[in-house]
């Protein structure tokens, strides 16, 4: 049975999976609130603080400081969890979640693979989208987006509510709300057309309801990261093209 040990960390007893290098950082309360609600790491109106780090022996409590993004559309994160001694690792949101569970320990994919890697290869299974044999003659031409350099800090946003849509969210396994929205321009000295981007239909976006085809202003930050398809879901709420970029945290909204 686990037990419960001092928060002081010992070297011989963690692995620790220290991040490479920069890693992505919460930009406010909000953020982190919607980033840990869409890990399935809290359902309740207090988003948790705390959470326990679990071994097969002993348990620690965590806090969450941050992620790393991968996949070639960025849609997958890393948690970068930080100790009570400073010591930061770095772990999958699924694994995370799994140890939040008493029963953590009986039943867990880290008996038959380390939990380094046993979380990240399975995510990308899961989610690999299946290929389809096509003639290379039949292949379609695709025309190649122009690379964007993308502003890390906050920035103001000109775009128009292009529909609604829903999302699937393999962390906690649900579809979720988005809006989708078209001609995002980042509004700076030298302009930056994104074309569609989207963002979590969130309790403050519920709070002007939006409708397809209002212009709107607002602050946010913006990363690339595909939109996920939903699933089991009727046509409306689908959306035609890959929408590439999202809006984290989108404030200081203005229709006009």
């Amino acid at each position: 049975m686990a037990i419960t040990l001092p928060h002081i960390e010992d070297a011989n007893r963690t692995a620790y999976l220290p991040p490479k290098g920069e890693f992505e950082q919460f930009t406010d309360e909000s953020h982190y609130a919607e980033k840990v609600r869409e890990w399935g790491l809290s359902s309740t109106k207090e988003v948790k603080k705390e959470f326990w780090y679990k071994e097969r022996d002993h348990q620690r409590l965590v806090t969450i400081k941050g992620y790393e993004t991968y996949g070639q559309g960025g849609e997958f994160n890393t948690i970068i969890v930080e100790f009570q001694d400073g010591n930061l690792s770095c772990i999958h949101p699924a694994y995370l979640k799994e140890m939040q569970a008493s029963s953590f320990g009986k039943v867990s994919f880290s008996n038959v693979a380390e939990p380094s890697s046993a979380p990240v290869q399975i995510s990308e299974k899961v989610n690999a989208p299946k290929q389809t044999a096509v003639k290379k003659d039949e292949a379609p031409k695709k025309e190649k987006q122009a690379k964007i350099q993308l502003p890390e800090e906050k920035v103001h946003f000109t775009g128009t509510v292009k529909q609604f849509a829903l999302s699937w969210n393999h962390f906690n396994e649900e579809n979720d709300e988005v809006v989708v929205l078209e001609n995002v321009v980042i509004e700076q000295e030298n302009p930056i057309e994104v074309g569609l981007a989207w963002c979590a239909h969130s309790k403050t976006l519920k709070k002007f309801e939006l409708a397809p085809g209002e212009k709107l202003e607002f602050d946010g930050k913006i990363v690339k990261k595909k939109l996920p398809n939903g699933k089991d879901v009727e046509e409306e709420f689908i959306v035609g093209d890959p929408v590439l970029y999202k809006v984290n945290n989108p404030s200081k909204i203005k229709k006009s």
